[in-house]
């Protein structure tokens, strides 16, 4: 049998509740012409896949999407073969299907990858997608320069982590914004920021601009909410921003559109600054960049440069638990879920 978690409601709080989801055991798929059976072993839990599910991209009865690490355990095609590592989509279940008729994937498609490289989980995170948007957003649209200052927020996440070592290797003075002391000791420690302030500090803004005495110049936006109203009032003129996310703003229940709200905060600062704001999804640099990005920090990560740090739950049962510590702040580092003890090993 395959185990599964499948969305049972459009959400309607704002926040994922224990209704949300639902745990089915179906009949084991079966590969056919062109595809191959998957064993799930890490599935990835990340913020975009709650709006997913608000917006009604994910419907009632669909497996609960993800991206994933999986292992071929039947079936053939050019690409794959049994016992293959791989990187697909196969959602928060234990079993899946990859190859021709499989639509989960969207942009980021199926690869072999090599344990001997680095470990395997890493696909979902620094060497993956993750490690791409970090790139995108601050190399290639925000370019910036030695001794300029990047603040990033989220900055001991999963993209937070890399922006931050991504920023310092080009001579920028990084600032992080996170929310334990431990996660701001983790960003200036390991990852080597100049300072982290925590979002949680009752006196959140003026200690940002202490740690900014020369402004902002370019900002990592994936909180929104009072984090971002802090980084407005430092904004150097000519400053760039890319928008990866508004977590902090995910669960609103006041119907507002996320993303008006926060063109609403920052549209006078913008103006006034001349604030380059720049719209960041992955898939729009997969085709340009990724084996650029995968050259470069490939090479980083296998001579010691890179630090990641993830934050593993054990058993496919704990998705619903992981998702929502993930959104609400309570993880460290990267999500993820092991979906089987072959995970291991």
């Amino acid at each position: 049998m395959n185990q599964q978690w499948r969305l049972a409601r459009t959400p309607v709080e704002g926040w994922p509740t224990n209704g949300d989801f639902e745990w089915v055991e179906s009949d084991m798929p079966d590969p056919g012409s062109g595809q191959v059976l998957t064993l799930t072993l890490f599935v990835s839990m990340d913020p975009y896949q709650w709006s997913r599910r608000r917006s009604g991209t994910e419907q009632p009865g669909d497996v609960c999407h993800g991206r994933s690490v999986s292992r071929v355990i039947a079936g053939k095609t050019e690409r794959f073969t049994e016992g293959d590592i791989i990187f697909n989509t196969n959602g928060w279940q234990a079993y899946g299907l990859t190859g021709e008729g499989i639509t989960t994937h969207g942009y980021m498609f199926p690869r072999k990858l090599d344990p001997g490289v680095a470990p395997v989980s890493t696909a979902l995170g620094v060497l993956g997608m993750l490690g791409l948007t970090a790139y995108s957003g601050l190399i290639v649209q925000c370019e910036p320069r030695a001794g300029e200052t990047v603040v990033v927020s989220a900055a001991s996440g999963g993209v937070g982590q890399v922006a931050v070592q991504l920023a310092r290797t080009r001579g920028a003075r990084v600032v992080g914004v996170a929310g334990s002391e431990e996660k701001c000791r983790f960003v200036v420690e390991e990852l080597g920021a100049a300072a982290c302030v925590s979002h949680r500090d009752p006196e959140y803004a003026g200690v940002l601009a202490a740690a900014c005495p020369d402004g902002i110049d370019v900002y990592f936006e994936n909180v929104g909410g009072a984090v971002y109203e802090g980084v407005l009032a430092l904004l150097n003129r000519n400053a760039r921003i890319t928008v990866c996310g508004y977590i902090s703003q995910y669960g609103n229940e006041d119907g507002r559109n996320p993303r008006e709200v926060w063109d609403a905060m920052g549209a006078a600062t913008f103006e006034r600054q001349n604030v380059a704001v720049h719209d960041l999804f992955v898939g729009n640099f997969v085709e340009a960049h990724q084996e650029r990005f995968v050259e470069e920090m490939g090479a980083r990560f296998q001579a010691g440069e890179i630090v990641y740090r993830e934050h593993v739950y054990d058993g496919l049962e704990s998705a619903p638990r992981a998702f929502g510590d993930m959104l609400a702040g309570r993880n460290f580092g990267k999500t993820l879920v092991r979906c089987s003890d072959e995970a291991r090993e």
